[in-house]
């Protein structure tokens, strides 16, 4: 995540870094190496080219699915309230990454919309555990579920989601809180979406309150969660903790950036799975394919 700081540090020198990252410190001497070279240059372009290619395409998706999200809570007045929030962190990761491809913007400005950004993104990854923590009991646990699920619950969750990762971003700027533990805070939803996973496909047997295309939709939810989590997520992570017991590479840096770049685009996917029918639409259209497949396959007698 470091890799975030660098570009926009090089258009003004002026701004006194020591009071809000020590890390730009670290990467100045592999800043230098590059500046050398064309590398950097043909670094930052290729990461700006996939960021204008995901703003294109993501944030129309995103509005259309806020949209459409919307559309669905007053038709059937159920308000899927994590969801919701996941969507509001893509569409702040959208607004965080135009301010950081746009031209002439000022180090300082890139510097809150820094802040924004990392803490749209931890609060997305805690989003997804509430996503699929909500699918679990739904499966595991109906009755209790049913009884204890309250929309101010719900509301109360999101505003500790949102002050806690606000709260940890602004301790790793402002504090000597080293980066390992950010990353440890990012790695704990690992298990928690595995045992979720699990736990679902435990209980789908014994769950008979639950339709069988609900059941289908609900593991398809927690799959693609999951998913999202370890592709896109888990790189990045895995490279904060080992990073500080190898030599920096700014080019694995921008990599795992990218990767991280995609997931308000990935994010939209989760609604598209939490609609009625889709899975079933989907598992119908792969069950055709596969029988024409065979039809063209099958010898003529």
């Amino acid at each position: 995540m470091e890799g975030l700081y660098i570009n926009s540090s090089s258009q003004d020198q002026s701004y006194d870094y020591s009071d809000t990252t020590t890390d730009y410190q670290n990467y100045s001497n592999i800043t230098s190496n590059y500046q050398n070279n064309n590398e950097l240059n043909e670094l930052y372009f290729i990461r700006d080219v996939v960021t204008y290619i995901i703003i294109a395409v993501g944030l129309p998706l995103t509005l259309v699915a806020i949209y459409a999200l919307y559309s669905m809570v007053r038709s059937e007045h159920v308000a899927p309230i994590y969801l919701i929030n996941l969507l509001i962190t893509d569409i702040l990761q959208f607004c965080c990454m135009i301010v950081q491809v746009a031209p002439n913007v000022v180090w300082r400005i890139k510097n809150i919309f820094i802040f924004i950004y990392l803490s749209a993104l931890f609060a997305s990854v805690y989003f997804m555990v509430c996503i699929s923590l909500e699918r679990y009991l739904v499966i595991a646990h109906p009755l209790w579920y049913r009884c204890r699920r309250t929309i101010k619950t719900s509301v109360v969750v999101c505003v500790l989601v949102w002050v806690l990762s606000a709260v940890c971003i602004v301790s790793y700027y402002f504090t000597d809180v080293p980066i390992t533990l950010f990353a440890v805070l990012l790695l704990l939803p690992f298990p928690l979406l595995i045992f979720f996973l699990v736990g679902t496909l435990k209980a789908l047997s014994a769950s008979i309150s639950v339709p069988s295309d609900e059941k289908r939709r609900i593991v398809g939810i927690l799959v693609l969660v999951l998913l999202i989590y370890t592709l896109l997520f888990l790189p990045d992570i895995i490279w904060l903790l080992i990073e500080s017991y190898i030599n920096n590479d700014l080019t694995i840096d921008l990599l795992s950036l990218i990767f991280l770049s995609l997931n308000p685009l990935a994010d939209s996917f989760l609604y598209v799975f939490m609609r009625k029918g889709t899975i079933d639409k989907l598992l119908a259209s792969v069950c055709c394919c596969r029988m024409d497949s065979n039809d063209i396959s099958s010898p003529s007698v």
